[in-house]
């Protein structure tokens, strides 16, 4: 991810100093995303008190992710309304959803229990993707200038899986977008590399150009899998799980992809400024410094 992400940008190996960007990637393993039409407040859980900014604000408290949700192009503003519910940990992945005939049914969820990642039965299992882009223009202009068209881009050929919704972190990264339920974040998407990842997450698989990592993993954790994922070739979504993770710039991590363990040397840095100083977004950077094929004898 030499740029601000997505390793298309640094062909073959990592090893030297190309870089590889982990940019805060929200730490959500639980997430309550709720149809609302706008207009959004710069920040959500300012809504004025009622169902749903009573919902994001005890969502917050309870450790539940909030997102609000909305269709490219058409909004609506009467029910049926749209909720989902979900968990992302890596070993227990699941989302729900229902549509409510007024917003008043979100005091039905139980969010300590979805913050625990128990499958609440309050709404149907969801088979297939949910693909979220960021269009928050009160949070930061990029968002809406470049999410809003990559939204409707994607709508054309992904509908009804397509929402846009509020803010995801890593707005200097715009536009950015979010795979749920496993809550994968890719970043300066355009078109292409858009659908790509789109694609990818239907087949079950992950996309490394313009990746910014899996929500719930450390900044360093989602470098490190990167680094494997694009030296190893391993795509599939579950196939690749950081085993380990110590130091501190150097780091250190062990990695599995599928049948092999690798280890991963690599430390951070700064990037260069993609959209400019009044974003105020982290710009750390990892820089692989080497990668090493293991062998199970080696790990005893």
């Amino acid at each position: 991810m030499t740029r601000a992400n997505g390793c298309d940008h640094c062909p073959g190996s990592h090893t030297g100093t190309r870089p590889c960007l982990a940019s805060a990637t929200p730490k959500a393993r639980s997430w309550l995303l709720i149809e609302h039409p706008g207009p959004w407040p710069e920040r959500i859980e300012h809504l004025p008190a009622g169902p749903v900014g009573d919902a994001v604000r005890a969502a917050q408290e309870a450790g539940v992710r909030p997102q609000l949700i909305r269709r490219p192009r058409r909004r609506r503003r009467t029910p049926p309304l749209q909720v989902y519910a979900g968990h992302s940990a890596e070993d227990d992945v699941w989302l729900e959803g229902r549509e409510l005939a007024d917003h008043g049914e979100l005091a039905e969820l139980d969010l300590q229990a979805l913050a625990a990642g128990e499958r609440l039965g309050f709404g149907e299992p969801v088979h297939d993707p949910v693909f979220l882009v960021c269009t928050h223009g009160r949070r930061n202009a990029c968002c809406a200038r470049t999410g809003a068209p990559l939204a409707r881009h994607l709508a054309g050929s992904f509908d009804p899986f397509v929402w846009e919704t509020t803010h995801v972190g890593g707005d200097r990264y715009a536009a950015n977008l979010l795979c749920l339920p496993h809550a994968i974040y890719y970043g300066d998407l355009g078109p292409q590399e858009a659908t790509a990842a789109a694609k990818a997450y239907l087949k079950g698989q992950v996309s490394t150009v313009r990746l910014r990592g899996r929500a719930g993993l450390p900044e360093p954790a989602q470098a490190a899998e990167h680094f494997v994922r694009d030296h190893s070739r391993v795509f599939e979504i579950g196939a690749v799980t950081v085993e380990s993770l110590t130091g501190r710039s150097p780091y250190e991590a062990v990695v599995r992809a599928n049948r092999n363990r690798y280890r991963v040397i690599f430390e951070s840095g700064q990037a260069a400024d993609p959209c400019g100083p009044e974003c105020h977004e982290n710009l750390r950077t990892y820089f692989v410094r080497d990668i090493t094929l293991l062998n199970e004898a080696a790990l005893v």
